[in-house]
Order: C-alpha cells, then structure tokens, then sequence
C-alpha cells in the first residue's frame, strides 16, 4: 500500500465546482464505488448465509441446544475479534495511506479467503480452519470499512454527500435483500459452499471498480517519517475526538443499540426461526432478510426526502423505540406473516442509524481523522456486538430463546429513548436539517 501523500486533485469531485448537480451515479468515482459495493454485499449475504448454513449442517439443523448457541457465539466472536484487537490502532495508519490502494488490496485479500473455506472443511470434515479465514476475512476488514467511509467525502461534492450516503445505503440495502433471498435458495439447493464460490467471484467483480476510482490522498501534516511516538500521539487524537464531540457520541449510541439488537437476534433469532419452521432451512432467515433489505430501503428514501424535516434525534432514537417494540412482537409468535411484517417495519425504523450516523461522522472530522474515528466507530460497534452475543448465549441456554429476545427488546428501547433525551440537547441535532433540495439520484 503507498503511503507516500499526494495533494488533492485541483477541481476533484468533493469540490463544490465540479459539476454538483451531475447525479452521483453518473460520476466516475462514486458510480464505480456504488457498483463494486453492491456486488460486493451482495456476495458478503451469501456468505453470512453459507457460514450459518455450514453450522446447521455440522450441527444437525441446529438440534442440539447447547451445541448450536455455543457455535453460533464462536463464530460471532471470531467475526468480532480482529476488530477488538486491531481496530484502535489502525485507524493512523489508515489516515497515512493511499485509501483507493487499500480498499483494492482488502477486497483482493478476500477473495482469495472466502473460496478457501469449502476447500480447507472438505479436507479436514472440521470447523476450525472455518473459523481461522473467517479471522483473517475480518482482519481485512478492519481496514476496507474505514478507509470506505473515509473515501466517501472525497469523490462526492458536499452538497451530495448525504444523498451519497443514502444510495451507499441502499447498496447494502438492495444487495441484502437480493443477496439474502437468493443466497437462502442458493445455500439450500447448491449448497452452502458454492454460495462462498460465488463471493469470491464478487469480492474481484469489487477490485476492477475500486481501481476505476480516480482519487488522490490528502497531504498529511506529518512529512516526517513515523516514529512509535508520533504514531501513538495520532491514535490518543483519534480517541479524544470521538469522547468529546457530543454529535459523535450520540451517532454511537444509536449505532451500538443496532449492534447489540443484531448480536442478540443472531443468537437467538436464528434459532426462533428455526424452531417456529414446520421444515428447518435457509430459505426462511433469506426470505426476512429480504423483506428486512425491502423495509430498510424504504426508510432510507424517506429519510432523504421528508425525513430532512424531522429532528435528526427524533430520526435516530425514533427509530429504535420502534425497532424495541417490533422485536417484542416478533418474540411471542410463531408466525411466518407476523415475522415478515416485524422484519419489514424493523428495516424501515432502522435505515436512519445507518445513513444518518455515517454523515454525522463525516461531517464532523476532517479529512485525515476519518481513519481513526471510523476505525473507534467499528471497535466499538464490535465491542457491544461481542458483549450482546456473550450476554444473549448465556441467556438462551438459561432462561430461553423468548426471554432472550425480550431482554433484547428492552434494551433497544431504552436506548432509543436515551438517544432522543440526549440528541435534543445537542446542537445540529436537536432540530430537523435545512439542507439543499435533495438530488433526484
């Protein structure tokens, strides 16, 4: 990766001259980043279901109890771990770097991991060398989450960011609920592991668009070459503006009820499903991932449009008070329909955490903070996704799979009304955005 700095491109795309109303997907830069992104999730679903589907194999659909919470809170936490354990630091690193060189090298890293995993558990009949490319996918990761919102701001003009933010959104958004849909029949039909054959072709399909991308770094301040000093002063910065801009620390408090809800629902969730089916599979979790993508990408039209009306608090804590009360819903029945219509309200309540919070965090640091604040988001997002599954195994295995999503339930709520209570009294928050009319993209 060069890490060697270069001055912005004169006139480059996050400059307000550079033709701002041109729609975003029509621009170079951001198009190629929007396509590789949704091809990319897309394959990244198919592998969410291909790794879950491996483990009720393994497990015999998930018979035994103790057996299928244990695997599924391993795998969670090796999700989780690279992030627990590199996330604080890279974020310096990732501020020195070439961020298009990065993104290229993550995604190419990738996919060579993925198509591994069918190849290594057909050799050996056990989970471990699983478990161990899941780490080092995730330890990938650490950088190309990052250094994606980093880049974001500057291939966009700042009048489109939020509107960039949004179509990014709806990437994740199409790319879950095509991805999900497909990638259950795929896993139950073909099996799971030609669902990861077909993520690695969409890993490289990522690589092409990303080298597409014309993009020059900003000059870092530092000229000097890195001491272990400097570097770790950079990081003490990076922490220190993420404790004391209050705009931030309520975009994290949103964002983490988000990750505890999902560390919970996919200890407990998945197996309420399973339990609830008259025959176990894939092809339900991909159908209510669907519809959770259909909801999800309604909400985050809203939001661009009315929604900019609305007090930015209201939007975020809003949201999660909702989300709370569908997953009570979703815990006391046994119904298909009523888990359909749960997924699509809690992807319609849950698309401003995502869009909002990402602008917030972009608006507020400058170019060459981005790195270390977006790599504190994600540690922390993992660290409360880490305790939420810990917290949610134990409880499945001691009072049930209802009690634990009901615990779950409570704790969205609450925080959601946390987040209203504290976002009213933040500036810039407490009040609906006064924003140009949104683009048409």
């Amino acid at each position: 990766m060069d890490s060697g700095p270069h001055p912005p491109a004169p006139g480059g795309p996050a400059t307000e001259t550079s033709d701002p109303l041109k729609p975003l997907l029509l621009q170079r830069s951001f198009g190629a980043l929007w396509w590789g992104q949704l091809i990319s999730i897309l394959g990244e679903r198919l592998t969410y279901l291909a790794l879950v589907g491996m483990l009720a194999e393994h497990t015999g659909a998930f018979s035994d109890r103790s057996k299928s919470s244990i695997l599924l809170t391993l795998l969670a936490n090796v999700m989780l771990a690279p992030v627990l354990l590199f996330s604080p630091f890279a974020g310096a690193w990732i501020d020195r770097w070439n961020l298009q060189r990065t993104l290229v090298l993550s995604d190419l890293a990738r996919s060579i991991l993925v198509v591994l995993i069918p190849v290594l558990y057909a050799a050996t009949g056990h989970t471990g060398p699983m478990f161990a490319l899941v780490f080092l996918m995730f330890t990938c990761n650490v950088l190309f989450l990052p250094a994606k919102s980093a880049i974001t701001p500057d291939l966009v003009p700042p009048r489109q960011l939020m509107a960039a933010n949004a179509l990014l959104a709806g990437a994740g958004i199409a790319a879950t609920a095509i991805g999900a849909l497909a990638g259950g029949w795929v896993v139950d039909h073909w099996g799971w592991q030609s669902a990861l054959w077909i993520n690695g072709g969409t890993y490289l399909v990522s690589v092409v668009a990303l080298m597409v991308i014309e993009y020059r770094p900003h000059l870092h301040p530092h000229v000097e070459g890195p001491t272990m000093r400097r570097y770790l002063s950079e990081v003490g910065e990076g922490w220190s503006l993420v404790r004391r801009n209050p705009v931030v620390g309520v975009a994290l408090l949103a964002l983490a009820a988000v990750w505890i809800g999902g560390g919970f629902m996919h200890v407990a969730g998945n197996q309420h499903i399973q339990r609830a089916a008259s025959a176990p599979g894939m092809e339900r979790v991909g159908i209510l991932m669907a519809v959770l993508g259909l909801g999800a990408g309604l909400g985050t039209w809203w939001v661009n449009t009315h929604g900019r009306r609305v007090s930015r608090a209201w939007l975020l804590g809003g949201g999660l008070i909702i989300v709370g009360i569908g997953v009570m819903v979703f815990a006391v029945s046994t119904r298909f329909a009523v888990f359909a219509g749960v997924a699509f309200l809690t992807g319609t309540a849950i698309a401003p955490a995502f869009m909002l919070c990402e602008t917030l965090l972009q608006e507020g640091t400058e170019p060459r903070q981005r790195g270390r604040v977006f790599s504190s988001r994600d540690f922390l997002m993992r660290l409360a996704f880490l305790l939420s599954v810990t917290v949610a195994g134990w409880t499945a295995q001691t009072f049930g799979i209802v009690e634990t999503i009901l615990v779950c339930a409570v704790a969205v709520v609450g925080a959601g009304i946390a987040t209203v209570a504290w976002g009213r009294r933040v500036p810039g928050l407490a009040g609906p955005e006064h924003p140009a009319p949104p683009t048409t993209d």
